[in-house]
């Protein structure tokens, strides 16, 4: 079994995390529960739920803007695939906006960067950017890559990885060169690659490769795939550390949470973490975790000194993505 931001700055969790700043107590964590579409906000003091927002159907993934006051999910679908993005007011706990994506499909992995809200569709293979204060989209591109499901960007804003677990693929994405030309690069790495983080320094992309359980180490200056290394058996998300020392990896295949050294590649220490566990966080001070164990409705905390369960959070149905608030 299985919590900070200076101001208001906004960390999430996507294939991966987000990670920075300084932890108080003013905190919340924000999580989803894909089968009960909502968002549920926790004190991460207490580890109680204090409320729940309706949402759109299948909500898998979700980002927080840079003053605090918004979240973002990604509705991916259950029954059918979802075509839509919730924009929620945390203050408010509501929905204040419902944004219709027409035959953009399952939109998945999401991340706010300068004000701009970036996903990726896997049914319509798209990256796409949503300008929350015009209120529309602002930019698209193909990528021709089948089953991309996360993506992450470079702390400098400029670079786009996503995660293509049909493909076996990672796609590049160069923000600032126009497309085609130049601008994209699909990178082979192994069998289903999902989980994908980038280091805190923005040198690697390290890419959970779900169908044989292996991490990809991508070099950022290269885009080359400078080792690969066995890891457990469905390494399904990824997440470093705000000082990029330590590496937290879900597998969903042994029910751990694996913790490694970065720059060793060394697992210091296997968790239990009993039914399915898929999304973590880490806090922006580096001193717990969380972790989504989407079949047991639960999120359990860790505290990353002692590497040990401090607590466990009954959620709703299918906990997953997950983003702290300040």
């Amino acid at each position: 079994m299985l919590s900070k931001i200076p101001g208001a700055v906004l960390f999430m969790l996507l294939l991966g995390c987000n990670t920075s700043g300084q932890t108080n107590n003013t905190a919340s964590l924000l999580v989803l529960n894909k089968g009960d579409n909502n968002m549920a906000i926790v004190n991460p003091a207490t580890l109680q739920v204090v409320a729940t927002v309706p949402v759109g159907d299948g909500p898998h993934e979700m980002t927080v803007s840079a003053d605090g006051k918004l979240a973002f999910t990604a509705n991916y679908g259950s029954k059918e695939p979802g075509h839509s993005l919730s924009v929620i007011d945390i203050a408010a706990k509501k929905e204040i906006r419902r944004v219709e994506l027409g035959p953009v499909l399952k939109p998945h992995g999401i991340t706010e960067k300068n004000g701009k809200v970036y996903f990726i569709a896997e049914f319509s293979r798209i990256v796409g950017r949503y300008d929350f204060a015009a209120g529309k989209l602002d930019w698209i591109t193909g990528t021709g890559q089948d089953g991309g499901h996360m993506l992450v960007l470079t702390p400098d804003g400029n670079k786009i990885y996503t995660a293509n677990r049909v493909s076996n693929t990672v796609t590049f994405i160069d923000l600032n060169t126009s497309m085609p030309v130049g601008g994209m690069l699909h990178i082979p790495v192994g069998k289903r690659p999902e989980g994908i983080a980038v280091s805190p320094d923005g040198k690697e992309v390290w890419v959970g490769n779900t169908g044989e359980g292996t991490i990809s180490i991508i070099d950022v200056a290269t885009n080359t795939v400078k080792q690969t290394f066995t890891v457990g058996k469905v390494p399904i998300r990824i997440c470093f550390t705000p000082d990029g020392k330590r590496v937290l990896v879900s597998d969903n295949g042994t029910d751990e949470l694996i913790v490694l050294e970065a720059a060793t590649r060394k697992i210091i220490k296997r968790m239990e973490a009993k039914g399915s566990p898929v999304g973590i966080i880490v806090t922006p001070d580096g001193s717990k975790a969380f972790i989504a164990r989407s079949g047991a409705g639960m999120v359990s905390a860790v505290d990353l000194g002692s590497l040990s369960v401090t607590g466990d959070i009954k959620m709703g149905s299918q906990p997953d993505g997950m983003a702290w608030v300040e």
